[in-house]
């Protein structure tokens, strides 16, 4: 199996801005419209918890309304495996509301320890430990100055939006340029939001003040796209995606397949998150290092760049990235020993991971996605080259429902006899 050449489509609505346009929604005064929230379960979270804490959610036609209003005490709100909805709401809620947030299993075990220090710093009160279940309890808050400790836009997001609801100024400086989606959406919904450094690391400023509700738009998600970007990369021919979300936070998977070889074309179509057409053409790969600055740019997109690297020629090296230990699963690890699985060398290191390439088809493997919804995805695009099953599919629901449906339709047979079904369809 292969993919199709020429393929042209487009990819569900951005999960993060997804996330954000329903929560700012409901903390703005009047009524919001969204165009293109992503339909999958983590958005359904935080949907679910803003219709809790007070906000009116409707569906009309292509649009999701959501008007705000003040908040109430929600009770228990499951945050499902959406650590965005959790640690969103922890700042949101600290000023505004109590409630208590729990997850699933996995969510249960991921680090909230980096969120809950500046809040608490501001004043927040929570009860619990570093990981969920955790109480909120609404407390009067106080701005101040805060510096990460580790890039994280949703630890930024938090605090912003605690901030709204803070006395005095809230101010946050990150080392490294993480996704701005939060501020663009602030300054959009009229947040008095300042930044010393426009585009790049720096110092944000916010202060109390209740948004206006706006009419927002969701751009495809790049991290969605990826997949596509990927396979047609590897298999060499041309895929386009329509109307793809190109926030320059966002888009180092795409400078790294240009300096992985692949040729990759943006047609421009504006918008406060710039939407674009995006264009890859496959050619010959070769590996790369991939680290500094622009890990926070493709976090997300390291599992599926990790297939790209293992059908590339030469080593690809990750390094800066022990940020994907702490997500849905242990990435690192996971990564590895599904390349391994296939037959890939492919190593394990404390912030992220070696692959060498040059992989041809070996046997049949079976990859374990420790029910994590980017190693299912990448995993599965790997079948499209080599024998490849997955160990479970259903985890792709948090982000992406539609993309077997996609997979099925995007195969191109060959004459290879061995090829390997993905678990829960067959190949055609």
């Amino acid at each position: 199996m292969t993919i199709h050449a020429g393929l042209r489509f487009s990819v569900p609505g951005d999960k993060s801005v997804s996330h954000r346009a329903l929560l700012l929604g409901a903390m703005a005064e009047g009524t919001t419209r969204i165009r293109g929230l992503l339909d999958a379960e983590d958005v359904g979270r935080t949907e679910a918890a803003v219709a809790q804490l007070g906000a009116r959610v409707e569906r009309n036609g292509g649009e999701v309304l959501v008007t705000g209003g003040p908040w109430r005490d929600a009770g228990r709100v499951d945050c499902g495996n959406s650590g965005t909805t959790a640690r969103l709401l922890l700042g949101a809620l600290a000023p505004r509301a109590g409630a208590t947030l729990v997850g699933d299993a996995s969510l249960s075990r991921r680090p909230m320890r980096r969120v809950l220090g500046p809040l608490t710093a501001m004043g927040a009160r929570y009860e619990g430990g570093a990981t969920l279940p955790i109480a909120v309890v609404s407390a009067p808050l106080r701005g101040g100055d805060f510096r990460a400790e580790v890039a994280s836009a949703q630890v930024k997001s938090a605090v912003l939006l605690a901030g709204l609801g803070a006395e005095g100024e809230t101010s946050w400086t990150e080392p490294t340029a993480t996704r701005d989606h939060t501020e663009r959406m602030l300054v959009g919904m009229g947040a008095p939001l300042r930044s010393e450094s426009v585009g790049g690391p720096g110092r944000l400023t916010i202060r109390r003040a209740t948004l206006a509700a706006a009419d927002l738009v969701v751009p495809g998600d790049i991290s969605s796209a990826a997949f596509w970007f990927v396979a047609a990369a590897v298999a060499g021919v041309s895929l386009t995606i329509e109307g793809v979300g190109v926030n320059p936070t966002r888009t180092g998977v795409l400078d790294v397949l240009r300096r992985m070889g692949a040729d990759v074309q943006i047609e421009p179509l504006g918008g406060i998150e710039p939407v674009a057409n995006v264009t890859v053409v496959g050619r010959g790969l070769r590996g790369v290092e991939i680290g500094g600055v622009e890990v926070p740019t493709l976090i997300d997109e390291l599992p599926i760049l990790a297939i790209a690297a293992a059908f590339a020629e030469g080593e690809t090296v990750v390094r800066d990235a022990a940020e994907l230990r702490v997500k849905e699963s242990d990435r690192v690890a996971a990564v590895v020993a599904g390349l391994r699985a296939m037959g890939v060398d492919a190593d394990a290191r404390a912030d992220g991971f070696v692959v060498r390439g040059g992989c041809d088809v070996g046997s049949a493997a079976i990859v374990e996605t420790y029910g994590d919804h980017r190693i299912a995805m990448a995993f599965s695009i790997a079948g499209l080259f080599q024998p490849v099953s997955v160990s479970e599919t259903a985890s792709i629901g948090t982000s992406y429902p539609e993309f077997l449906a996609r997979l099925a339709a995007c195969r191109e047979p060959t004459v290879s006899p061995r090829w390997w079904p993905h678990r829960g369809y067959t190949a055609g």
